[in-house]
């Protein structure tokens, strides 16, 4: 509790302290006035002077009810002094995880391997991860990304077991250049701030950290894998790595120096243990870095205020029930009877708690769909919707923000539901009421990016339908163009026979089989050419037939041959960072080799 922000949610209540004032003034004048005449005039003249009868007067009934007037108007006044933040959509505690691939890393001083104990907990820590984005870059002589900034990790997670020593192009244990990969990350997305892991064993780290220029709203944390003592790396050929001058490679884990660099890059370090002591205090560190970030950047918080008045109830109840009796209640409540507008279910719930706090409750459960159902305000009602995954219809309109929050919350259901131009429009209002929301800039400059993609995509649509109506036009063209050629051939087939093989006859003279076939041909035309063409039906017929079972065969001895590739997503990457490797044009590594 912080008393020091002790205030009221609804300050205008208090006003009502003034008629309250005035009528206790005016009662206990009221009382001093039939007291005075008791002052002047005997005990037995009383009742002859005043038309009341005597009473013993008594001041509880007007402290009671003073009393219980104060609590009613203190409890309207809504006094408070805690809130409760609930972060919205865009949490800038982003994770990038750089984890080391030098040939050091396939030391067995730690079963099964350096390397495979790494990748173990790296799938503990995605685990924890509930918020966020996160992102995985691996690094030897050189650094790559495996996958970029993403709030998916089980994506990530799908890329941890082709993660080995051998995919990478260049060898060493180049730390700075993964802290400066970590940092173009964060820069290409746009965020000013995140943490990043190092999972390393890298014996020279206090060399690589002064390279790098770590600004401060960064925070380098390093989980070291090793042991002091080391082991040699076992060589898949047998053997053991040696050095330029033959001896045995035996890497040690430097942990004073892999604890100075954590401390000076803001981070903490942790080394890496048999359970999940480790990943545990890691987690915990993040979380806790991202609340502080979350309460210095107000621009990226719901405050939600506790409303306390409602424990002045209790009290209040009490004093009321001495008023049954005088039947003031009673009074009360015929006088509220005409002012209701509107009737409305009541439960059980609504008499304790507002729509608002009903919501906040299932907020903070998960529950966000009934949160977004309950919320009166558009600001909570649209962290709720995004929340919940909800899609709104392109009819549906949401009620008007009253601040920058407001509508910065319902430009993100709007870019998550698809409506973009409506989106924009919300930043852009956002920006009016508080020109210096950064994230509503980003966010605006992001969707108008996919708002001209999705134009661009919906022009090449359309550029290429109206290329296949083209084109099918174009070949309907070659097809009755064809047809009519067929037709014209057919045509010059059919004319008188006799013309046809005149000029055969003038060149045949010779032979008498020659003559007899001529002749055969000169009595029946028609019926020498009648098996000709049943015997070019007959092929075609055979050609098609022979066909159709090579073109199935075919088919499924591709099948075969396609699912006998083998799935081999760590050449994949292999050859990806071979290619990006000769892009980079970087330096060669140097010095240690492992």
């Amino acid at each position: 509790m912080n008393f020091s922000e002790f205030h009221f949610i609804r300050p205008y209540w208090l006003l009502a302290f003034l008629p309250l004032i005035v009528f206790v003034f005016l009662t206990v004048k009221h009382k001093l006035r039939q007291g005075s005449w008791q002052a002047v005039c005997d005990p037995e003249l009383l009742p002859f002077v005043l038309q009341e009868k005597e009473l013993k007067h008594s001041h509880t009934p007007l402290i009671t009810s003073s009393l219980a007037a104060i609590l009613a108007i203190t409890a309207l006044a809504g006094p408070t002094w805690q809130r409760i933040p609930t972060p919205v959509f865009r949490n800038a505690a982003a994770l990038v995880i750089a984890l080391d691939l030098s040939r050091s890393m396939d030391a067995p001083d730690i079963k099964p391997s350096r390397l495979e104990r790494a990748r173990y907990k790296v799938a503990d820590l995605l685990k924890k991860r509930k918020d966020g984005q996160t992102a995985l870059l691996v690094y030897a002589g050189s650094a790559f990304t495996v996958t970029p900034l993403t709030d998916d990790t089980e994506t990530i997670n799908n890329q941890l077991s082709a993660l080995s020593t051998d995919i990478m192009p260049v060898q060493g244990s180049h730390s700075d250049l993964a802290i400066n990969k970590a940092l173009e990350l964060f820069k290409n997305v746009g965020l000013q701030q995140g943490k990043i892991l190092l999972i390393t064993d890298d014996e020279h780290i206090e060399d690589a950290f002064a390279q790098v220029e770590l600004p401060d709203n960064f925070q380098l944390s390093i989980l070291g894998v090793g042991t002091a003592e080391g082991a040699p790396i076992t060589l898949a050929q047998g053997g053991f790595l040696t050095d330029s001058n033959g001896s045995i490679v035996l890497p040690k884990l430097n942990t004073q120096a892999l604890q100075k660099v954590a401390q000076a890059g803001g981070g903490i370090y942790q080394h890496i243990t048999d359970s999940s002591a480790d990943i545990e205090t890691l987690s915990r560190h993040f979380e806790q870095a991202a609340k502080r970030g979350e309460a210095l950047e107000n621009d990226l918080l719901l405050e939600n205020w506790v409303d306390a008045g409602v424990w002045l109830l209790l009290p209040l109840l009490l004093f009321a029930s001495l008023s049954f009796r005088r039947g003031l209640l009673s009074l009360l409540f015929i006088l509220l009877l005409p002012f209701p507008e509107e009737s409305y279910a009541l439960e059980w719930q609504d008499l304790w708690q507002t729509k608002d706090q009903q919501a906040q409750q299932s907020f903070t459960k998960g529950d966000y769909q009934d949160a977004a159902e309950k919320f009166t305000d558009p600001a909570w009602q649209a962290a709720a919707q995004y929340k919940a995954d909800t899609k709104l219809p392109e009819k549906q309109e949401l009620p008007p923000a009253t601040t920058d929050t407001g509508y910065y919350n319902q430009g993100n259901v709007l870019a998550k539901s698809g409506q973009l131009e409506k989106a924009i429009s919300a930043y852009e209002q956002a920006l009016k009421l508080n020109p210096d929301n950064e994230d509503a800039q980003y966010n605006q400059e992001v969707v108008e990016k996919a708002l001209k993609q999705q134009e661009q995509q919906q022009q090449d649509q359309d550029q290429d339908k109206k290329q296949d109506q083209e084109n099918k036009d174009q070949s309907e063209s070659n097809e009755q163009k064809d047809q009519q050629g067929e037709q014209s051939g057919k045509g010059s087939e059919q004319q008188d026979p006799q013309n046809s093989e005149g000029p055969q006859d003038s060149d045949k003279q010779g032979s008498p089989n020659d003559q007899e076939q001529q002749g055969a041909k000169q009595q029946k035309p028609e019926d020498a050419a009648e098996p000709e063409s049943e015997q070019e039906q007959a092929a075609e017929a055979q050609q098609e037939s022979e066909a159709a079972p090579q073109n199935s065969e075919q088919q499924q001895a591709n099948k075969q041959w396609l699912k006998r590739i083998p799935d081999d997503p760590s050449g994949l990457l292999k050859r990806k960072f071979l290619y990006q490797y000769g892009q980079q044009k970087q330096r060669n590594s140097s010095g240690q080799q492992w």
